[in-house]
């Protein structure tokens, strides 16, 4: 598969970048501070209205209509003081970042004491008035803590009895009997405990909301993560053709285009008219037709298996996913190998016992004195055939044996020199040839070491085996660059080079022109290479000789799947 081009994010992506490991976070204190103080702004803008209420009564020529005063000084005193105070207070709540509760309890008790005032002025609003500071103590008691709740509703409790008391013993007339005073206590502790627990409530499932929100907007993270890091490509098409939503496997698959022009989306016609063609014929008919089509620029075309799926049962807008039928017919392949595997495995084992007493009693006939040359020398070729089918079995198991590719990231020169180093000193000292050359001081990238070090090791038996002229010591060169972006390092030798004719079979399984192969070699190689996202390939040189070339993947690359 082409590597992922350079492009900013998938075009009205509402997903974030990832970042740090997602976790369940609790509602933010802030959010809970924010309504609260929105409740006490509102419960200040009652005040303020109270205040002009209480202004009109006092000053109209029509609030003698209510209730003469009492104490007409008294009335004005406090109407004057009260609306100043009230616009003061509700200033407060804008500007103010004080304790909620301490303002709370200075509005309610300003209140509190103009009420008790304003009975004794005007005896005929007390009614109104104690009904109006029902409101105004329960307002308090949402914002404070219960204890506190209570401690005001005590006070206004005791403002009203207060001021009945002062009518009664100045002489005058409270005008209204002490069983509504006290109704009216017993409503001020009633409606605080009410407002108290109904504040707590609230507050309680506003975290809880925040927390429903939170874990809401991590599940989102993981989503976009997800649908961004899939190698199946994901597209959302609205119902006029509109590619709203791509990840990056999408972006791959369909080429080097942009998917917007001047921040708008492009068409999926524009972009892609087979696949448009696909989208349209599905829409009308339902049926999903399982040929694939080809995608992406002329010259590196991939064959796409399109599927679809409507976002909602009644809607237009279509979910499209974009298989590589080439990644497709890899996991099948490498399902079979699996099973093959296995299986060879199993038959590896049985055929293990009876080799070996077909070598032993090879050894013990050879031992015999009652042989002629000729015996002797079919002894031999039992022997050595012996050995090369025991070479076979050890392969398939070896094969079978191939442990998931655990890459890392290391550097490749460094890499190669150390293992150049321990080959040279397990092979004996002959007049063969084999050196490093490094284009670059330093390469990283991102492989299992151990399944490098066995690739290299077949490539270099190999090279030493076949890379040789007659009667001339084989010159190896273990080459490594960089070609553009992406390391490689190659294995060249100067021997007669590979036919033409076998290229095609040349990484296939048992297939092997020397009578001494087992032809698992390269093939086994191949395999270890896509277990790392690596390619190997032969490349001719027109010199003479041959070169196998291994393209490895950079630091920042994708794991293998």
């Amino acid at each position: 598969m082409r590597p992922v081009p350079a492009r900013p994010p998938p075009i009205l992506d509402p997903t974030p970048p990832p970042g740090p490991p997602l976790t369940r976070k609790p509602a933010s204190p802030d959010a809970i501070e924010v309504a609260l103080r929105r409740e006490l702004y509102l419960f200040a803008l009652y005040r303020t209205l109270e205040a002009s209420l209480l202004a009109l009564v006092v000053f109209s020529p029509f609030g003698g209509l209510l209730s003469e005063p009492r104490d007409r000084f008294l009335a004005v005193t406090v109407a004057i003081a009260y609306l100043p105070m009230a616009l003061a207070l509700l200033l407060a709540s804008r500007r103010d970042r004080s304790s909620l509760a301490w303002q709370a309890c200075v509005g309610v008790g300003v209140d509190i004491i103009v009420a008790a005032l304003i009975t004794h002025a005007i005896p005929g609003v007390a009614p109104g008035v104690a009904m109006m500071l029902l409101f105004n103590v329960g307002a308090a008691a949402l914002l404070v803590p219960l204890p506190l709740a209570m401690s005001v509703a005590a006070a206004a409790g005791c403002a009203v009895v207060g001021e009945f008391l002062w009518s009664t013993i100045g002489g005058g007339d409270a005008g209204r009997p002490f069983s509504e005073v006290l109704m009216f206590s017993v409503s001020f502790f009633a409606i605080a405990t009410v407002s108290n627990l109904l504040g707590r409530q609230m507050r309680e499932s506003h975290a809880v909301a925040g927390l429903r929100a939170a874990e809401a907007a991590n599940l989102n993270e993981i989503n976009g993560l997800i649908i961004r890091r899939m190698r199946t490509g994901v597209l959302l098409i609205d119902g006029s053709g509109f590619v709203r939503l791509a990840n990056e496997a999408a972006l791959m698959l369909l080429g080097d285009v942009d998917l917007s022009v001047d921040g708008k989306p492009r068409n999926i016609r524009d972009i892609a008219p087979d696949l448009a063609a696909r989208l349209q014929a599905w829409r009308h008919d339902g049926v999903l037709v399982d040929a694939p089509i080809l995608l992406g620029e002329t010259a590196d075309q991939v064959e796409i298996l399109p599927r679809f799926a409507r976002l909602l049962v009644d809607g237009e807008t279509t979910l499209v996913f974009l298989d590589d039928t080439s990644m497709v017919s890899r996991r099948a392949e490498s399902l079979t190998l699996a099973a093959m595997g296995r299986f060879s495995a199993s038959l590896a084992h049985e055929i293990r016992n009876p080799l070996a007493a077909i070598s032993y009693a090879t050894q013990l006939l050879e031992e015999s004195n009652n042989l002629d040359d000729s015996d002797r020398r079919l002894l031999q070729i039992v022997h050595q055939q012996c050995m090369r089918t025991n070479g076979i079995v050890e392969s398939v198991l070896g094969l079978a044996r191939r442990e998931r590719a655990q890459p890392e990231n290391i550097d490749l020169v460094i890499f190669a020199r150390r293992f150049l180093d321990e080959y040279l000193e397990t092979v004996p000292p002959d007049v063969d040839e084999i050196k490093l050359s490094a284009g670059v001081s330093s390469l990283p990238v991102l492989v299992d070491p151990r399944h490098l070090q066995q690739v290299l090791t077949v490539l270099l038996q190999n090279s030493l085996r076949y890379g040789r002229m007659p009667g001339q010591p084989a010159r190896v060169i273990l080459r490594v660059e960089k070609r553009g972006d992406t390391p490689v390092i190659e294995v060249l030798d100067r021997g007669p080079g590979i036919p033409d004719g076998v290229l095609a079979q040349l990484f296939r399984p048992f297939f092997t022109t020397s009578e001494h192969g087992t032809g698992l070699g390269l093939y086994i190689a191949r395999e270890l290479c896509r277990a790392n996202g690596a390619n190997l390939e032969y490349v001719s040189v027109p010199a003479g000789g041959a070169c196998f070339r291994l393209t490895l993947p950079g630091p920042d690359a994708l794991p293998a799947a």
